[in-house]
């Protein structure tokens, strides 16, 4: 009851009322709307090498291409590698010549674990670069069965382990296009045999003949293929 004898009743229905600084203050999304700091890039490539199996003897840190590691770390052989960053391929002499093999983020104690099984086995490596335009979200690769992109052809964005058994009816491919990322070929099926490490950014993504899948590339024969991890 007021003063003066007037009376004012609440009325129990009624919807409280709230002031605009009250739906100022409230936000169920307090970051939206606002900037925000762009995520971080991919760490630098990187990798440690030693001359000794299990990460024993010396050691020499890569960050970037190296063309003869003789000359560059001071190892005159490679018996075990720490890939701690990004994707690499290394080669079996200098100047990114001989056999490929593709290492990617891992250890590797010795040399048969990135030699694979029935490939060529070796624990020599010379030389290593980064794979830079790794992507294995955004992979594609058209396969042609002549030179020159010639022929049945066939497009990839995935993994094969076994090409003839998902279509592929040649044992060989004589041409290939890499639209994205980079991948890893190999002579048969279950991911075995030599490897060829095959880039966007190498050749602009155009291989016209085998010959231009790697140095050791004697034969078109390529029988499973894979994205390579970054």
């Amino acid at each position: 009851m007021r003063e003066g004898g007037e009376a004012h009743y609440k009325d129990p229905h009624a919807r409280p009322t709230r002031s605009l600084s009250d739906f100022r203050q409230y936000n169920p999304h307090p970051t939206r709307g606002m900037s925000s700091a762009p995520a971080p890039g991919p760490a630098p490539a990187s990798l440690t090498l030693w001359d000794e199996e299990d990460f024993q003897g010396r050691r020499c840190r890569l960050l970037s291409d190296c063309a003869n590691i003789a000359e560059r770390g001071g190892l005159r052989r490679v018996r075990s590698v720490k890939v701690e960053n990004g994707a690499w391929v290394a080669f079996e002499y200098p100047d990114f010549q001989g056999q490929q093999f593709i290492l990617e983020k891992g250890d590797y104690p010795r040399w048969s674990a990135w030699s694979g099984s029935g490939g060529h086995h070796s624990d020599q490596l010379l030389s290593f670069r980064p794979v830079l335009c790794a992507n294995h979200s955004d992979s594609r690769v058209t396969l042609f069965e002549g030179e020159n992109f010639q022929g049945s052809k066939f497009e990839l964005s995935d993994d094969y382990p076994s090409l003839p058994s998902m279509g592929w009816a040649s044992k060989d491919v004589g041409s290939l296009k890499v639209s994205s990322g980079a991948w890893v070929a190999y002579q048969y099926p279950g991911y075995r045999g030599y490897q060829y490490v095959l880039e966007r950014d190498r050749h602009s993504g155009e291989f016209r003949t085998y010959s231009e899948f790697g140095t050791q590339a004697h034969t078109g024969l390529l029988q499973s293929i894979r994205r390579v991890q970054h």
